[in-house]
């Protein structure tokens, strides 16, 4: 059996390239007809001139607190869409069902095979058609339990709704039903093996896991492969579905083939170079939700080079942090984009990171900044701008290129909280 999903894993990058850019012109419209926030945010662009991820880089990035903040306006004026705008599908027999995450955000479900692409991320884990999949997502408000199904049904596998807590009847469904292997988060599934243990109950035949929802350190997967289950992560999101997925090499994610990434400094929309931490900003050519350039919020680096499985889509380091680094500053809000602006004003400046230090109500703001020449008076203009921007005073570090720390913190707070 074939160690690929379909074709589209090992296709030339340079040919998925093309195929995923030649898409986009056509995506753009159809969320500027079909998804009326959509209609407003890319009112004055050009689809047909996206054609390459220059021109990508320059269309707004639309955050998450943006999409909550357009459903509660939509809601509280008493309109009929409860998504804000962004679906550009309709309650009915097209939509089966709708999804709250918290917020509360309000997802769209589609009758569209394998909507959120989750059967690549399985098939990667270990799961092939004509198995039973134990289920332990949540199957209730929000829709992880459903992607996981959807995704399985799609691969050609059975599943077993098992939900979440109950873990002694977990165990008895497990031994008695005999599934491949086991979908939910790893913490969860620790306690299920733990309690089958403690009940004495043998489950031989669950040897796989697809594991997502939370952190997945290297020693609870080894716990895991001592105990003859071998655990895949995959990141995905009820807004996006999979983004990317592990394989059994181990080095990094892989992306999905229905989406574009790219990764930005954060509060920006401004692309990183390769290898720089930034946040995560997704473009899915799914019609029915065409989110694009939506900000994750989430923080990740791009590797070099093709996964040793044969894959040839680009690989992410996986989730690595937060990109909203918002504090607060003796009363005052001060955001990484507001550190972007100052940056930006100043060609010198390749790239700065604002300290925030002291104790609260006593604390202070250093602005470090990476340049490779600095003009006499530089840190003076970069203080006044600080000033002007943030309402706050601050001091000015000037440092050598390479200096500052690549983990795509824009703020680093650095203050006491005893």
């Amino acid at each position: 059996m074939s160690n690929f999903f379909d074709t589209l894993e090992h296709r030339p990058h340079a040919s998925r390239e093309a195929a995923q850019l030649a898409a986009l012109p056509q995506q753009i419209a159809h969320a500027k007809t079909g998804a009326p926030a959509f209609t407003t945010i890319l009112k004055n662009v050009d689809a047909q001139a996206v054609t390459s991820r220059a021109a990508l880089a320059q269309l707004p990035v639309t955050r998450k607190h943006e999409l909550l903040e357009r459903q509660q306006a939509a809601r509280q004026a008493g309109g009929s869409d409860p998504f804000g705008g962004f679906s550009a599908l309709r309650y009915g027999a097209a939509m089966p069902r709708v999804f709250a995450s918290p917020g509360t955000i309000y997802e769209p479900d589609s009758t569209r095979k394998d909507y959120w692409r989750l059967a690549r991320a399985l098939y990667a884990s270990g799961f092939r058609p004509g198995q039973l999949v134990h289920n332990c997502f949540s199957y209730h408000f929000v829709p992880a339990g459903a992607m996981m199904e959807s995704g399985a049904h799609a691969l050609g596998c059975t599943v077993f709704p098992g939900g979440t807590g109950q873990t002694e009847q977990q165990v008895q469904a497990m031994a008695e039903l005999k599934p491949a292997g086991y979908v939910g988060t790893p913490s969860f599934l620790k306690i299920i093996v733990e309690k089958a243990a403690e009940m004495k109950l043998a489950l031989p035949t669950v040897t796989r896991a697809m594991v997502s929802g939370e952190a997945f350190p290297p020693s609870l997967r080894d716990w895991l492969a001592e105990r003859g289950i071998t655990a895949y992560q995959c990141y995905a999101s009820a807004d996006l579905g999979l983004i990317a997925y592990e394989t059994e090499a181990r080095e990094g994610l892989v992306l999905d083939e229905g989406v574009i990434v790219e990764i930005v400094r954060p509060g920006t929309g401004d692309p990183v170079a390769e290898g720089e931490v930034g946040e995560l900003v997704v473009t899915t050519l799914n019609p029915d939700y065409p989110l694009i350039r939506f900000g994750t919020g989430d923080l990740s680096a791009v590797l070099p080079g093709s996964c040793p499985t044969g894959r040839t889509n680009t690989r992410i380091k996986g989730w690595m942090g937060r990109a909203d680094q918002t504090v607060k500053v003796r009363g005052m809000f001060v955001h990484p984009g507001q550190v972007a602006d100052i940056a930006r004003r100043f060609p010198e400046v390749l790239k700065a990171r604002l300290v925030v230090s002291g104790e609260m109500a006593n604390d202070s703001m250093h602005f470090q900044a990476e340049t490779a020449s600095a003009p006499e008076g530089l840190d003076q203009r970069i203080g006044e701008v600080i000033r002007d921007v943030t309402k706050l005073r601050g001091t000015v570090q000037l440092v050598a290129p390479g200096s500052l720390p690549n983990d795509g913190k824009v703020i680093e707070d650095a203050r006491s909280y005893k």
